[in-house]
């Protein structure tokens, strides 16, 4: 009696392997796209160009991990992302760490150097005035 024993072992089964093929899927194509980023940036150029901050950003993560024993442990990550705007009017995200982070403001303006998507520095100009270049 009941529900077919067999039948919704081959069911759970059968939704089993999707999800987990599906997860594995997904890390992998993470895996290939931060590798082919990092090449990337790599075969970029080194470029320092006039640039002035616009904005600043941050994006806080929470992990909770399960000891099997009934504890839990949580755990926060902070990602740190500033804004610059270049001559051209361009405006680019670059993320970077803490430290740095906390050493910029809106409205430093400055040289900024970077390689593809890769923050490098950013040495403040303290002879220019204003926040912005078209001004």
């Amino acid at each position: 009696m009941g529900f077919g024993g067999c039948n919704s072992f081959a069911v759970f089964e059968t939704v089993f392997f999707i999800a987990f093929f599906s997860i594995l899927g997904v890390v992998v194509f993470a895996a290939i796209r931060g590798i082919a980023q990092w090449n990337k940036n790599n075969h970029s150029p080194r470029l320092t160009v006039p640039a002035a901050v616009v904005s600043k950003r941050t994006n806080v993560s929470s992990h909770m991990n399960n000891a099997g024993s009934g504890m839990h442990h949580t755990s926060r990550s902070t990602t740190y992302y500033i804004t610059f705007e270049v001559e051209s009017g361009d405006r680019m995200e670059l993320q970077m760490n803490g430290s740095e982070f906390g050493m910029l403001a809106e409205g430093d303006v400055g040289m900024l150097t970077f390689q593809g998507t890769r923050y490098l520095g950013f040495e403040r100009d303290r002879k220019i005035g204003s926040t912005t270049f078209g001004e």
